[in-house]
């Protein structure tokens, strides 16, 4: 299949998704076990990568401003704006990508498989409804708040690497997080949010939902969703950068 005949079947699984639930209680139960997983489940990996690519951040823009006129403060500045607009977002959705999309992605692609979701159907239950709009659902909810902890834990980050190595003092790179800073900025990344948590479960849950074949497709599968996933996101990341950053 080429690219406009995928495209064309994503946008008509997307399309059949909208239905009246069989069962609410079911697909409120689905939807809270969806949120625990990419949420709950996600949460350790963004706090250890976040704190440590604050950490990065403060020691090599340290690195690179050596001139004595620019003020210390400076520092704390660009991680505190780096952080939010780029690292936060766009880094933490990519390990997403390869931690929830494949999750999804295999996930799908096992039921197709054993036949689980050809059951459902028969049962007369909208399997694209019960079995990828909650993953979606969850993904819109929970990966914000990721976002969000990942910027307050990234710039936490560097304010205790900056006071361990002795580059900037915890007072200074206070004043700097306050100085010229732009509440918008956090806007940008929350946008950046919602548009990476919706390619992050939505192409997993294609390329999982229409495996064919056996065990060996479903890891193919999820390689090809992680890999277009990524991709995806670079390319959100300019669209969502050059429209809302002008």
């Amino acid at each position: 299949m080429g690219f406009f005949a995928h495209f064309g079947r994503y946008l008509l699984m997307l399309k059949s998704m909208f239905s009246k639930p069989e069962n609410a209680k079911m697909y409120w139960k689905e939807f809270m076990r969806q949120c625990n997983d990419i949420g709950i489940g996600s949460l350790g990996i963004v706090a250890i990568i976040s704190i440590f690519m604050g950490a990065v951040s403060t020691v090599q823009t340290a690195y690179q401003l050596v001139s004595p006129i620019i003020p210390q403060a400076t520092i704390a500045q660009i991680v505190r704006d780096t952080v939010i607009l780029e690292f936060a977002p766009t880094l933490i959705c990519i390990v997403l990508a390869g931690v929830v999309g494949s999750k999804i992605a295999s996930e799908l692609g096992n039921m197709r498989v054993s036949e689980q979701i050809d059951a459902l159907e028969i049962m007369g239950i909208n399997t694209r409804s019960y079995l990828i709009f909650p993953k979606i659902a969850a993904s819109m909810v929970t990966i914000p708040m990721l976002v969000i902890v990942a910027a307050v834990l990234g710039i936490l980050g560097g304010r205790l690497a900056g006071s361990a190595a002795g580059i900037i003092s915890p007072t200074v790179y206070d004043k700097g997080l306050l100085q010229m800073f732009k509440p918008y900025n956090v806007f940008v990344a929350v946008m950046k949010a919602y548009a990476f948590a919706f390619v992050i479960s939505t192409i997993p849950s294609y390329f999982g939902y229409f495996v064919e074949g056996g065990a060996l497709e479903i890891g193919k599968a999820s390689t090809r969703a992680v890999v277009v996933s990524c991709v995806a996101l670079l390319g959100m990341d300019y669209l969502v950068s050059s429209l809302l950053l002008q």
